[in-house]
């Protein structure tokens, strides 16, 4: 949806790709990514910082007025643009050679790995803002955006992550909201292919 992400390409080449710029050296291959976990995000300036990937809504308050802590990893794209949990981020690209998602039964789940059926990185719509934690201390987060999925993942989950073609992310980086709009749609069929992922050490990096 995705719930883990894997990637292992240097970042000199998705700086290449992006034209985007970075110094935080290099980022070791990781297999296995959790939400919570720093990843790395391509900004509106197109520039590649870690942000942690999980966004409590600056904007979200109980009945009371209280601030709303739980912890978004996914924002739903027909709704991002409308609730006010929402109001003020940023968009931002998250780059992955892919994601996992899981089917079956609690004790017999099988995890599966879903990526660019070429093995070009994917590149994941999101939305960045910062969140002030007790003591004052500035947290920058991220989440990825989600739509209906292909036909390719549709037996796995009933949702994916919104994919850009590169042609399409300064779109999303700088567009206006109803160009914005248009691109939160399931990636072309025939793009993903969709394996089994037993060898992944889920405990691993």
């Amino acid at each position: 949806m995705p719930g883990r992400l894997f990637l292992e390409r240097p970042l000199d080449e998705l700086c290449g790709l992006l034209d985007a710029s970075s110094d935080l050296g290099d980022e070791p291959p990781r297999r296995n990514i959790s939400p919570g976990e720093q990843i790395i995000v391509c900004t509106k300036a197109r520039r590649f910082e870690r942000m942690r990937w999980g966004i409590i809504p600056v904007g979200r308050v109980n009945a009371r007025g209280r601030p709303v802590m739980e912890t978004i990893i996914n924002a739903r794209s027909e709704t991002v643009f409308d609730k006010t949990a929402f109001d003020g981020v940023a968009r931002a690209i998250v780059p992955a050679d892919g994601w996992y998602e899981w089917t079956g039964k609690t004790r017999k789940k099988q995890a599966w790995r879903i990526k660019e059926a070429l093995g070009a990185p994917l590149f994941f719509a999101a939305i960045t803002d910062v969140w002030i934690a007790p003591g004052g201390r500035e947290v920058a987060q991220v989440a990825t955006v989600t739509c209906a999925p292909s036909n390719d993942v549709r037996d796995v989950h009933h949702r994916m992550g919104v994919l850009l073609d590169i042609a399409d992310i300064g779109n999303w980086l700088d567009g206006d909201e109803a160009v914005a709009r248009a691109l939160m749609r399931p990636f072309p069929d025939g793009r993903l292919v969709v394996e089994t992922a037993d060898d992944v050490d889920w405990f691993g990096p």
